[in-house]
């Protein structure tokens, strides 16, 4: 993938290395936090959406003072941080343009990189629980280290690989800014386990067309892909779909029980936005077919 020379983003806010406060969830403990952590461990999880509805309490915490000589972690300049500011900025020129075409304004998520912990309008998370989008606060979440995960745990290799899950948590932004996230958030508060799981499979399907999206007029634009780069993206969708991940963890698979999508959906929808790269090919919710 080419993306040295390209752009960065102002967007990201470099939280590595600061010491985190943490908020006390309320009303959604036990069970059910596990549960999202251990889904969350296996990428996209998009943990604002679940605690929307939960209250959380801000906990006594000591004022965030730096050490002497230490330097801020914002004024570390690597390589992982040029890379996200890189995509990052690929998506916010992708879809100003798209929604300035249809009358609206595009306003850009901030892009938190963190390690082992952040604290978000939508509560405490870890790095265990993957990269998220939360709507509260508009922003993404990220421990690059999750990068070295992918390649460890998914098999999924290569920058491109890395840019899907950046583009990915983007397109849940992109819901939210057009409302579909909150108009899914209300069917699935009236709706029983398995419609619920189904609507969140067709909500992280948009994402990932949504993603494809990103790729394709990036690519229009800037020539940003390389060969074999298409099949880095869609290795690692098809290696974080929810029956694969099932059938490691537990080793069997519960179609009821999705919450992203099987492989071959995700490549399915991903391939879909990419080869278009038509908002409009990616309406997840009105087909019988995913």
């Amino acid at each position: 993938m080419r993306w040295e020379d390209g752009r960065r983003s102002e967007n990201v806010e470099d939280r590595r290395g600061l010491p985190v406060s943490r908020k006390v969830m309320v009303g959604g403990g036990g069970i059910g936090v596990l549960l999202i952590a251990l889904l969350g461990l296996f990428f996209g999880f998009d943990p604002g959406v679940i605690f929307q509805g939960g209250s959380s309490i801000q906990a006594p915490s000591a004022p965030q003072t730096q050490s002497p000589g230490h330097q801020p972690p914002a004024a570390v300049d690597d390589k992982s941080k040029h890379f996200v500011s890189v995509v990052l900025a690929d998506t916010e020129d992708v879809w100003e343009s798209v929604f300035s075409k249809a009358g609206r304004r595009y306003q850009p998520p901030k892009l938190v990189l963190f390690s082992q912990a952040a604290q978000s309008a939508c509560g405490f998370a870890q790095s265990a629980m993957g990269p998220f989008y939360c709507p509260l606060d508009n922003k993404v979440y990220l421990d690059t280290s999750f990068f070295q995960e992918m390649r460890s745990r998914f098999g999924a290799q290569g920058d491109f690989a890395q840019a899907y899950v950046i583009a990915h948590e983007v397109g849940h932004h992109v819901q939210t800014l057009l409302g579909i996230t909150q108009k899914v958030e209300e069917r699935k508060r009236r709706a029983g386990p398995a419609e619920a799981n189904n609507l969140s499979v067709r909500l992280e399907l948009q994402a990932d067309c949504l993603a494809g999206v990103w790729a394709n007029q990036a690519h229009r634009t800037r020539q940003i892909l390389e060969a074999g780069d298409i099949e880095e993206g869609l290795n690692a969708a098809s290696a974080i779909g929810d029956d694969r991940i099932q059938k490691r963890t537990q080793g069997y698979i519960v179609p009821d029980a999705f919450t992203h999508g099987s492989s071959a959906q995700r490549v399915r929808w991903f391939r879909r936005g990419l080869e278009s790269g038509d908002l409009g090919q990616c309406n997840t919710f009105n087909t019988n077919r995913l």
